[in-house]
């Protein structure tokens, strides 16, 4: 197994190769895709819950310094210091520019399968710190949306250019819920 520090660099290597192959996007879609093996399921039955079960996990396997909470069908995160930038970060072969959107590139489109808005932002994408949030309600985040706006985060990544997919999934995951009910 390889350790964290060394994955994180060799992660990032990746990331500079395909960044100047114009492979990333698709590389990251491609990430998206195989995490649906952990997520996908435990989303669609959980929902916000199921999402802080996953990335509890995460949050003790990485050692995240991330604050977590759900309130008003919100799920939102403030990683405060993110255990993997920082390790690329302190790397003196220099960080991949776009090392940080790795996370949007992967989450999005899973949030969008599971019928869920996502948002995530950022001042810089050379500090290991972001902030983001989850609901199954499009109002939600773009209030948060506009509100992010007007304190002038640089970096915003979002789903909600999707909303017809997200809906559409968003109502498949709801019959799912209304099918077991009846059992």
């Amino acid at each position: 197994m390889i350790p964290s520090d060394h994955f994180v660099r060799f992660y990032n290597e990746v990331f500079k190769f395909l960044d100047k192959e114009n492979g990333l996007e698709e590389y990251y879609s491609e990430i998206s895709r195989h995490q649906e093996m952990h997520c996908y399921d435990c989303f669609m039955e959980k929902g916000l819950e199921g999402m802080e079960e996953y990335w509890g996990h995460i949050r003790v396997e990485e050692n995240c310094i991330l604050n977590s909470y759900i309130e008003n069908g919100v799920r939102y995160t403030h990683m405060k210091k993110c255990p993997s930038l920082t390790k690329v970060l302190d790397n003196d072969a220099g960080a991949c520019e776009k090392y940080c959107l790795h996370c949007p590139g992967w989450v999005s489109p899973l949030m969008t399968k599971c019928g869920f808005y996502y948002i995530k932002y950022q001042r810089a994408l050379d500090i290991p710190e972001c902030f983001g949030a989850c609901s199954e309600y499009r109002e939600e985040i773009e209030k948060i949306r506009d509100e992010v706006g007007r304190q002038g985060y640089k970096y915003i990544f979002s789903n909600l250019h999707e909303f017809e997919t997200v809906e559409k999934n968003r109502a498949y995951r709801i019959s799912l819920h209304k099918k077991d009910e009846k059992k």
